[in-house]
C-alpha cells in the first residue's frame, strides 16, 4: 500500500473476541492505536465489519485498495486474505458475523454505510448481559439497515507487469509527477502501451488512475489533521485549488464538505477534529 511510516507497529490478527462462540453478531472491543498500526495479512473464518472514527483505515485485497473514512465501513467476507493499516489515534471497531447465520452475503469485500443507528446497534450488541429474545430482536434490525454505500471506493490496481512498477512508484510516492512519456522512456515502452494497459487493466486513462490514487490518499492525510495547503502539496499539486479541483471530480464534492457530511451523526470530539477542512 503506501510507504510505511517509521513509527508504524505491525501486528498479526488479533485474535476473535472471547463470545465468537456464541451469538453470531460481536463487537470486538474497540482499539484506539496511539500509532499507526499494521495488520499483516490474514483471513477469518467469520465475516467481518470494519470501520473507524477519528481517522482512516486502508485494506489491500489482492488487486484492490479499500480507504475507510469516516461514516463508511468495510465488510470482509469470511477466508478473503487482507490487510490493512489505519491513522495513529483512530478508534478502530470490529464486528463479526457468523457465515451459517447470516441472512445475507455480499462476496465482494464491500464498502458499508455506518449510520449511527447501524453503530448503536453493534455497540448494544457487544453487551454481555443480553438476554436471547433482546439480542435476536437488536440482529435483525442491524440485518434490515446494514447496507452498501453508493460509493464503493476501491482503486483497481493493474495487475500487469508491463506497468506494475508505476503503480508501486506511485503508491510510495502519490507526488511523482512523471508524464506518460517519461515513464515510456524509463520503462522502453511506448506511451500507446501503458495507456492502454491502464485503460484494460483498471477501466481508467492514466491521468484518472492517479487522480483517483492521489484522492485515496488525501482522505488519509486530511483525516490527520494535515490542511488542504499541506495535503495539496504532498500529493504534488501546485496549488490547493488543484487538488481541490480533483478532489471533486472524483469524490463529486470538496474535501471539507466531504468531511462535515461524513461528520453527521458522530460525536462532538470527532466532528471537532474534522473540523479543520470545513472551509476547504
Amino acid at each position: 500500500m503506501w510507504r510505511r511510516e517509521s513509527s508504524t507497529v505491525v501486528r498479526r490478527a488479533a485474535a476473535l473476541p472471547g463470545q465468537a462462540a456464541g451469538p453470531f453478531v460481536i463487537l470486538a472491543e474497540s482499539q484506539v492505536p496511539p500509532v499507526p498500526t499494521e495488520w499483516a495479512p490474514h483471513s477469518h473464518h467469520l465475516h467481518e465489519l470494519v470501520w473507524v472514527r477519528g481517522g482512516t483505515l486502508t485494506s489491500r485485497v489482492e488487486d484492490r485498495v479499500f480507504t475507510v473514512s469516516e461514516g463508511h465501513g468495510l465488510w470482509m467476507p469470511a477466508g478473503v486474505v487482507h490487510r490493512g493499516r489505519t491513522t495513529a489515534g483512530v478508534r478502530f471497531h470490529d464486528a463479526f458475523f457468523a457465515p451459517d447465520r447470516t441472512p445475507f452475503a455480499f462476496e465482494e469485500p464491500t464498502a458499508i454505510t455506518m449510520t449511527p443507528v447501524l453503530e448503536s446497534l453493534l455497540t448494544h450488541l457487544a453487551r454481555t448481559d443480553l438476554d436471547a429474545g433482546a439480542r435476536a430482536r437488536a440482529e435483525a434490525v442491524v440485518f434490515d439497515v446494514l447496507q452498501p454505500s453508493e460509493r464503493q471506493f476501491a482503486l483497481q490496481l493493474p495487475g500487469d507487469t508491463r506497468i506494475d512498477a508505476i503503480a508501486e512508484a506511485l503508491l510510495d510516492d502519490p507526488a511523482d509527477c512523471r508524464s506518460l512519456d517519461e515513464w515510456a522512456r524509463t520503462l522502453g515502452i511506448s506511451d500507446r502501451t501503458i495507456a492502454r494497459a491502464f485503460r484494460q487493466t483498471t477501466g481508467l486513462s492514466f491521468v484518472q488512475w492517479r487522480q483517483m490514487l492521489r484522492t485515496h490518499r488525501a482522505l488519509t492525510l486530511l483525516a490527520e489533521g494535515l490542511d488542504v495547503q499541506t495535503v495539496s502539496e504532498t500529493l504534488g499539486y501546485a496549488q490547493p485549488s488543484t487538488f481541490i479541483a480533483a478532489f471533486r471530480r472524483v469524490m463529486g464534492t470538496t474535501p471539507g464538505a466531504f468531511f462535515v457530511a461524513a461528520a453527521d451523526g458522530i460525536p462532538d470530539g470527532v466532528r471537532n477534529a474534522v473540523s479543520g477542512v470545513q472551509n476547504s
